[in-house]
């Protein structure tokens, strides 16, 4: 399933450091242009769900809904995970065009 592949690149990118968690943290990065794609799990709170849309559009990182918190916790190796960031611009594109491949499915 396309949708295991998401979860196990998203592993790969977490082991090869690329990841950063928290909503401050990534929010923080933002502000400095180091995050490229921020990956939000469906079953975020309406406010951060706000927040991260707010603050993607304002500083122009592609956002993508993805997955629950507890999936993208798994995939990353970590407790249960609302919003990710993915700071290396190889593994945003891809991520990007795989997670959009699923979407069209």
């Amino acid at each position: 399933m396309i949708n295991e592949k998401i979860f196990n690149f998203l592993g790969l990118a977490m082991r090869a450091g690329k990841v950063k968690t928290g909503e401050s943290v990534i929010v923080s990065d933002m502000q400095k242009g180091n995050i490229k794609l921020v990956i939000l799990a469906n079953d975020a709170s309406p406010n951060t769900t706000k927040l991260i849309k707010n603050k993607t559009s304002s500083y122009k990182v592609p956002l993508r809904v993805f997955g629950t918190r507890e999936e993208l916790g798994i995939a990353l190796g970590k407790g249960e995970r609302v919003n990710v960031g993915i700071t290396d611009q190889g593994f945003a594109k891809k991520l990007l065009s795989m997670i959009d491949e699923y979407r069209e499915e």
